[in-house]
């Protein structure tokens, strides 16, 4: 599902980060844990197709991601990857249902209006379809996000410290949403964290 070899990468200015090797299965869940500044949200970007790494090979879905053209490497992440931002990135002119369509839309997939049914009620956010993200409170809008991650089915689904700004509460209601979706959707989980406090809930762990 996920093969990263030999990854390593550096900003300007700053210190190489090199990456142990990970091989991901189909299927399977995963914490990647470390400190502040250690590079987890540099990997879940360059897993994610988001930031090519100056050395290494990355495949997803026996793909390598980085050796495709620029269009179609959007075409394949909007396709095969779901990302949960720490923030919603949502558009605040267009309503939750626009929102999702969108998604569909930037996938190169036609809207599929039952889809996002499916997917709000699975949320609980079902009469949450026509409000605009600033009538949402912070936990609806992480719905929302999520929501808007596994429309379109995605083979690996994302998160980036979606828990550091919550309480235990919060926190553990969110992962197990992360974790629902990712098992109704078969898709390959990743969540990215300092939070030692989900560590429990993941069998599988990438520490940095």
């Amino acid at each position: 599902m996920i093969s990263a070899k030999s990854v390593k990468h550096v900003y300007p200015g700053g210190h190489p980060i090199s990456f142990k090797d990970w091989l991901v299965k189909a299927g399977e869940q995963w914490l990647l844990l470390g400190a502040s500044g250690s590079g987890k949200t540099t990997l879940l970007h360059i897993i994610s197709g988001l930031m090519k790494p100056q050395q290494g090979e990355v495949r997803i879905k026996d793909t390598e991601i980085y050796k495709l053209p620029a269009k179609a490497q959007d075409r394949f992440r909007g396709q095969n990857i779901g990302i949960v931002f720490q923030r919603p990135h949502l558009i605040k002119s267009l309503t939750v249902t626009e929102n999702l369509e969108m998604a569909q839309s930037f996938a190169g997939l036609e809207t599929d209006r039952d889809r996002i049914a499916q997917v709000l009620q699975s949320l609980g956010m079902a009469d949450k379809s026509k409000s605009y993200p600033s009538e949402l409170s912070q936990g609806q809008l992480q719905r929302v996000s999520i929501a808007r991650a596994v429309i379109n089915k995605p083979a690996l689904l994302v998160a980036d410290e979606p828990t550091s700004s919550l309480d235990d509460k919060n926190a553990f209601a969110v992962l197990q949403l992360l974790q629902t979706q990712s098992e109704l959707n078969q898709a390959t989980l990743v969540v990215a964290t300092h939070d030692k406090r989900v560590k429990e809930a993941f069998t599988n762990t990438y520490e940095l």
